[in-house]
């Protein structure tokens, strides 16, 4: 049976590749990934599945339409969002420190 880096990357394989886990919290795991088309690393947080399939992923995308929103020297800003009922994402810059 596939583990969750194994179906993630299956559902991602087009634009990205998982390279390992950054870090986690209560809504979200962030992974260190590549992004295929532009050839750059990105940090992707994605809703842990049990959210995603109990609570639905409204939270997490209001989450994203914020995010997105939002400018300033001092916020990441986000690269791409996406993904179904199962596997809802958003990418960042990766910054170092």
């Amino acid at each position: 049976m596939p583990d969750a880096v194994d179906r993630l990357n299956a559902a991602l394989a087009d634009r990205y590749a998982i390279e390992r886990e950054l870090g986690r919290g209560g809504m979200a795991i962030v992974y260190l990934a590549h992004d295929r088309k532009l050839k750059r690393q990105v940090a992707l947080k994605v809703l842990r599945p049990e959210l995603a399939a109990s609570l639905g992923g409204d939270r997490f995308v209001r989450e994203i339409e914020i995010a997105a929103q939002l400018t300033h020297p001092n916020i990441i800003a986000l690269h791409d969002c996406g993904g179904g009922d199962e596997c809802l994402y958003y990418t960042m810059p990766i910054v170092e420190g």
